[in-house]
């Protein structure tokens, strides 16, 4: 399969959503061998490359399969549909605790990648196989999630904001009742919920705003 001129870009110059873009101290220069090692492997597999959220992102008819990462410690690819993966290797992990779908594998030398070479191909086609059945995760619905009293209260005090957050998406709303509901202190999710009330009037999600560095 053909290359993206974009994903070469992000090979040479990293993301650019940080200033360490195009610095040697860029996490995507910390794992080019890795990374054009896996860039290989799912051209190899028959996925288009395609470059999402300023990341490399493969395809099969046009939809998502695995997605790159370059961090600090490690460099991972992302199944989409992870859990839905049999794992029969048990390499699979959860990128976070409170991940639904997405399971990933991490690497951190070369070596690792051409022993599990013939797995990941493996799971890729599972992967392509899952979409071609049209499999789904069951995902938990926003209204399954705990709502802590302080923003329960927001909601009842503030019409407009009730009818903001019904009117996100139910993935928007897991997320902010997720980032609100992790302290233990009451004080701290209040201060969370009001730093995130114009974000949620804007009709704008946790990670999808500039202000996101700011919240606690």
């Amino acid at each position: 399969m053909e290359t993206n001129y974009k994903v070469d870009n992000y090979l040479l110059v990293g993301c650019g959503r940080c200033s360490l873009g195009g610095t040697p101290q860029c996490r995507v220069h910390t794992w080019q061998q890795e990374l054009n090692l896996l860039r290989s492997i799912f051209l190899n597999c028959m996925l288009v490359e395609e470059l999402k959220w300023g990341v490399p992102c493969y395809t099969y008819n046009k939809k998502n399969i695995v997605i790159v990462g370059a961090l600090k410690e490690y460099c991972s690819i992302g199944f989409f549909k992870g859990a839905l993966l049999q794992d029969e290797h048990k390499i699979l992990s959860k990128p976070g605790e409170n991940s639904q779908s997405t399971r990933i594998i991490r690497f951190t030398k070369v070596d690792e990648i051409i022993k599990l070479e013939p797995i990941v191909r493996a799971y890729i086609f599972e992967a392509i196989e899952i979409e071609n059945a049209g499999l789904k995760v069951a995902l938990k619905k926003a209204e399954d999630h705990f709502i802590p009293d302080e923003f329960q209260s927001k909601l009842l005090e503030l019409p407009d904001l009730k009818t903001a957050f019904y009117k996100l998406t139910p993935g928007r709303q897991r997320a902010y009742l997720l980032h609100f509901s992790a302290p233990k202190q009451s004080i701290t999710r209040t201060s969370r919920i009001e730093k995130c009330i114009p974000q949620i009037l804007s009709g704008i999600g946790f990670n999808e705003d500039y202000k996101r560095k700011v919240l606690t």
